[in-house]
């Protein structure tokens, strides 16, 4: 099972590049810039990534993204994790970045993007992933911050499909971020947002009626509402699920526990995404190989998992129809 999982062919929906960063490269960079951080060693850094719920891990990834200057930096940062997955056969990765966790620093939102952007250019002609981008609103900040960001964007905007609403859930809902969202959508972005991790059922109604997002980040909590449930069938929305996350943050006790398996026997269309990998334990891998073993899950399962990832990908349509088809292929001889 392991290896049908390692070799199967997916997508990843829900990756936010800050929380991809190793800590040998963080104590790397950190000494390219000469950026003073509170560890002296790549092990402390590496015991540091343990918490106990949304706020611990967020106090560390901001301290982390502290140490990205330049464009290289953040170049570095993003083909780390294209390198990755090519390792893991994924072959299609939809990238969340936080600007304004850069640009409040005093870093130029084009020194962000442009690095992340020549790294998805180069990992695309060096393995043929495909890969776009969601700039993500952080919303323990104001409406007002969200404008200036949606305001700097534009000069990229070709290089940017959708607008994503991360950080801290709680007194946070998605209604206030109902005007960004609305700029954001008249611009040409596709809107997503987190809701549902911490914050309950009611956060996702808003997240759909107020936002009227394509596609749920996490969404543990809609199992609080049987209407929210249906709604989302019905409407055929897509959820991000991150199961190491999930068990890292509290958000489930334990992998046992997850309502993965629940959804999918709900037809609510699910996906397993890394979400912060370097911070939570895991690549898309082991989230597959994981949460497979605490449920159960057999090769039926995986394999409407990871076409789930192609079909409610914001991919184009030609290219779904490539990864469709080889995932089919792979799957049929795999039996």
């Amino acid at each position: 099972m392991e290896k049908f999982i390692k070799e199967i062919p997916k997508a990843e929906l829900h990756l936010h590049i800050e929380g991809t960063f190793e800590p040998k490269l963080m104590f790397d960079i950190a000494k390219r810039n000469g950026i003073e951080i509170p560890f002296a060693s790549v092990e402390e850094i590496e015991k540091a990534y343990q918490f106990d719920c949304l706020q611990d891990f967020l106090d560390i990834y901001y301290q982390g993204a502290g140490v990205l200057l330049h464009e290289q930096d953040f170049y570095d940062l993003c083909f780390s994790y294209l390198t990755k997955c090519a390792e893991q056969n994924i072959r299609h990765t939809e990238i969340m970045f936080d600007p304004q966790t850069h640009t409040e620093r005093g870093v130029p939102f084009s020194v962000v993007i442009k690095g992340i952007h020549r790294a998805c250019e180069d990992a695309e002609k060096k393995w043929g992933i495909s890969s776009l981008l969601i700039m993500s609103y952080l919303r323990h900040l104001s409406e007002e911050d969200a404008f200036t960001t949606l305001k700097q964007s534009l000069p990229f905007k070709e290089l940017i499909t959708a607008v994503g609403l991360d950080s801290s859930e709680k007194g946070n809902p998605p209604s206030k971020f109902k005007n960004v969202f609305k700029a954001s959508v008249n611009e040409g972005y596709i809107p997503l947002a987190h809701a549902g991790e911490e914050g309950d059922a009611d956060y996702i109604w808003e997240a759909l009626d107020i936002l009227k997002i394509k596609r749920i980040d996490h969404g543990n909590n809609s199992m609080q509402d049987e209407n929210l449930i249906a709604t989302i069938v019905e409407k055929d929305i897509a959820l991000t699920v991150c199961p190491l996350s999930n068990q890292a943050l509290q958000v489930v006790p334990n992998l046992s526990t997850h309502p993965l398996k629940k959804m999918m026997d709900l037809g609510i269309k699910v996906t397993v995404n890394s979400d912060d990998p370097a911070y939570f334990g895991g690549q898309v891998n082991q989230n597959y190989i994981e949460i497979q073993k605490a449920l159960d899950l057999t090769k039926k399962d995986i394999y409407e998992l990871a076409k789930n990832s192609f079909e409610y990908s914001l991919a184009s349509d030609d290219l779904k129809e490539i990864y469709l088809s080889e995932l089919e292929r792979f799957y049929l001889k795999n039996l």
